[in-house]
């Protein structure tokens, strides 16, 4: 059964730094399709990034890209977000998703593993 927790979330002011992290267990990591979700309160659940079981290709919607990046680390079996500059309407709970296929997608129902999620608050 795979498994996958996500850390580093927080409290913190606009403009500040975080970097969460997702440890993954029970399955074949390196050859699994990851990325990450968000959903704020009142919202629908937003697709945040995704990257490929190799690392060498990912993919950030317009909405995060250039604050936001996606890497992964699969001799760590972990996987980051790395996000700078963070706004008030960041703020949200934050999921580590994965599948067992290639290929990006940012739809949610195509990854079939995901983590209890970890809260990121902005404060302005």
């Amino acid at each position: 059964q795979v498994q996958l927790v996500e850390s580093g979330g927080g409290l913190v002011q606009a403009g500040a730094s975080l970097r969460l992290s997702c440890a993954a267990s029970g399955g074949s990591f390196s050859s699994f399709t990851m990325g990450w979700f968000r959903q704020a309160p009142g919202k629908e659940r937003e697709f945040v990034a995704a990257i490929t079981w190799n690392g060498a290709n990912a993919y950030h919607p317009d909405s995060v890209k250039g604050h936001f990046t996606i890497s992964r680390d699969n001799a760590k079996n972990t996987l980051y977000l790395q996000m700078n500059s963070l706004r008030p309407e960041d703020t949200a709970v934050y999921y580590c998703v994965a599948r067992p296929a290639s290929g990006l997608t940012f739809s949610p129902s195509r990854y079939n593993y995901w983590g209890q999620g970890t809260q990121v608050t902005v404060s302005s």
